[in-house]
């Protein structure tokens, strides 16, 4: 059996269905469907069951899935809201909720991938290579992912199974409807030329120039392939990063979407106060350690990846 929580959430649901494609079904899923649409990432995917995150999480402290073979759990279940300030509430939903879950792997040398993120370099001035000396926080959210790469480095040297924490940057492609306004600046850009024909980005910050702020865009296909080759191969346990360890420009991606849609212009807008300080206006994976690793299953150029993406929109969004 394999587990995936948030398996119904953007990145969750895209490991399941690679792993669908790889002829495996026997998949717990385990989330918060909530009131909204993200019971339709499912519709299009097989698995045995669904669960609860929190009737999960009982039966997991209760030691009710002791006995079960459970090969992997991959670990996406989280409060990805980077605006979300109520600091007890993230540390609760991500840090503790994952520790149980660690315990619970290490105790039964169950093998775990699990999402952590690249917010947790902060701004980004140390780099953005996996080590201490890079890391920072400038929101709960990066805290709350810190905080737990820390414990997981902390107990390494006393398991037995396997332990990868990924790394995410700039995450986008399939299933991402539900997040809002927490969605990929891919589909933000997709909506406004379908709702108005211009894409906003914010005018030049940090010394960029207009629209060339630069982040290192990874397409989910490829993020659910690293989790795969993750848990399917001999490599050192650890945090890795998970990106393409390319920079590229918001302006570079919005003339994508453009040049995909065949329509649409670029307007440029004030950056807002409110993210003074707390925005990340360069990022770029050092991919090396995962290289290093033997990971040789390559990165959808950033054109066909935005290309396939609007062309899935066009045809419904969902799997």
């Amino acid at each position: 059996m394999i587990i995936v929580t948030g398996g119904a959430g953007f990145i969750g649901s895209n490991i399941v269905k690679a792993l669908n494609e790889r002829g495996r079904s026997d998949i717990l899923i385990v989330d918060n469907l909530g009131k909204g649409e993200k019971y339709k990432n499912l519709i299009g995917l097989k698995f045995y069951d669904y669960v609860h995150r929190e009737d999960f999480l009982k039966s997991v402290i209760e030691g009710e899935f002791d006995d079960f073979n459970i090969e992997v759990i991959f670990h996406e279940g989280a409060c990805s809201d980077t605006m979300e300030y109520d600091v007890n509430y993230m540390i609760k939903t991500n840090y503790e909720y994952s520790k149980t879950i660690f315990n619970f792997c290490a105790d039964n040398e169950v093998n775990l991938i699990y999402a952590s993120s690249a917010s947790t370099y902060g701004n980004g001035d140390n780099g953005f290579t996996e080590n201490e000396t890079c890391e920072n926080a400038l929101n709960p959210y990066a805290f709350s992912k810190l905080l737990f790469d820390r414990y997981v480095r902390q107990n390494l040297d006393e398991i037995d199974n396997k332990i990868i924490g990924l790394r995410y940057f700039n995450v986008f492609g399939p299933q991402e409807f539900h997040k809002g306004r927490m969605a990929s600046i891919a589909y933000q850009m997709y909506k406004q030329i379908k709702e108005t024909g211009v894409i906003k980005l914010f005018k030049g910050t940090d010394g960029y120039k207009d629209g060339e702020q630069r982040r290192d865009f990874i397409f989910v296909k490829d993020v659910a392939k690293v989790n795969l080759w993750c848990w399917e191969n001999d490599i050192e346990n650890g945090v890795y990063n998970c990106g393409t360890g390319t920079a590229t420009t918001f302006n570079a991606v919005a003339q994508a979407v453009i040049s995909a849609l065949g329509k649409g212009k670029i307007e440029y807008i004030d950056f807002p106060e409110t993210l003074q300080g707390k925005y990340q206006s360069f990022t770029q994976a050092d991919t090396r350690k995962l290289f290093s690793a033997g990971y040789d299953g390559g990165f959808t150029n950033i054109n066909d990846a935005v290309k396939q993406y609007c062309q899935f929109l066009d045809e419904g969004g969902y799997y």
